[in-house]
């Protein structure tokens, strides 16, 4: 998948799921990981878990195969990384903690 569409994908699967405040990151010239880095929010750990594992499936599905997940065995903070993009489902007591956002602030953020 080329990357536009890789990330409208992205955010329309989190859309799918309800996710909330989708804000996207271009990280390319602050990683060398990856591009791209999505950060949502859900509204409960099910809520989280759902999304991410959603995102993962669907995207295996269109045949852009996930690198990895993490963090779905406790449903606060779960990352999916599809390689260009990195996509980090959160709790809002989470997100405000660890501020993704702010950490990448100048990184040239997009909010959806």
């Amino acid at each position: 998948m080329q990357a536009e569409a890789l990330r409208q994908f992205v955010v329309e699967k989190i859309e799918d799921l309800k996710g909330r405040d989708i804000t996207i990151l271009d990280v390319r010239s602050k990683s060398n990981l990856t591009d791209v880095m999505v950060v949502c929010s859900g509204n409960s750990k099910r809520h989280v878990i759902s999304i991410a594992e959603n995102l993962y499936t669907e995207a295996k599905r269109a045949g852009n195969k996930p690198l990895g997940m993490e963090g779905n065995d406790t449903g606060e903070w779960v990352l999916v990384d599809l390689g260009d993009i990195v996509v980090h489902v959160m709790q809002d007591e989470t997100r405000d903690f660890y501020q993704l956002e702010k950490l990448w602030n100048d990184a040239g953020e997009q909010t959806q």
